[in-house]
C-alpha cells in the first residue's frame, strides 16, 4: 500500500494511520449511504453516447447527473430553451476541442430521465441543432410513457 508506506516512513508506525484511514472510509461510506438517491433511467442510446465521449466529459456529466439524483442543481447546467420550463435541463461541458451536452428531465416525479448526450456540432453560435432538439422531443415522449407505466 503506497499511501501506508509513505505514512510509515513519515510517522514510523503504520497501524495508527491504517486505523485512521479505515475510520475515515467507514464514515464517508455511511455518510454517502444517508443521501437519498432518485433513480436514473437512460432513454434509447443516451448511455452509450455518454460512454463514447472523452473521460473528462464522462466524469463531469456523471457528477452532474449524480447531483440531479440527489435533488440538487448540477454545475454548468441550465434549462433547455424551447421546452417551456426548467423540467428539461442541459449540462454543458467545454473542452479544448469541442462542447458536449447531456440533456435530462425531472418532469415526471423524482426519477431522472437522461434523454440525450451529444457533441455540439452547430456552427451557428450556442444554439442547439434542430436534429438534436427533435431527438430530445421524441425521447421526452418516451420518458413520459415510461413514467405513466410506473
Amino acid at each position: 500500500m503506497l499511501i501506508g508506506w509513505r505514512l510509515e516512513r513519515v510517522h514510523g508506525n503504520r497501524q495508527p494511520v491504517a486505523a485512521a484511514l479505515a475510520i475515515l472510509y467507514l464514515f464517508m461510506y455511511n455518510f454517502l449511504m444517508l443521501i437519498p438517491y432518485n433513480p436514473i433511467i437512460w432513454i434509447a442510446s443516451a448511455k452509450k453516447d455518454l460512454q463514447a465521449m472523452p473521460e473528462e466529459v464522462q466524469r463531469a456529466f456523471g457528477y452532474g447527473l449524480f447531483r440531479a439524483q440527489c435533488g440538487k442543481v448540477p454545475e454548468h447546467s441550465k434549462p433547455l430553451k424551447g421546452f417551456g420550463s426548467a423540467g428539461v435541463v442541459e449540462i454543458v461541458e467545454n473542452t479544448a476541442d469541442s462542447t458536449y451536452r447531456a440533456v435530462y428531465t425531472v418532469r415526471f416525479g423524482a426519477t431522472v430521465y437522461v434523454l440525450h448526450c451529444f457533441q455540439k456540432k452547430s456552427t451557428r453560435g450556442i444554439a442547439t441543432p434542430k436534429p438534436d432538439l427533435d431527438l430530445i422531443r421524441q425521447r421526452l415522449k418516451i420518458a413520459e410513457q415510461l413514467a405513466r407505466k410506473e
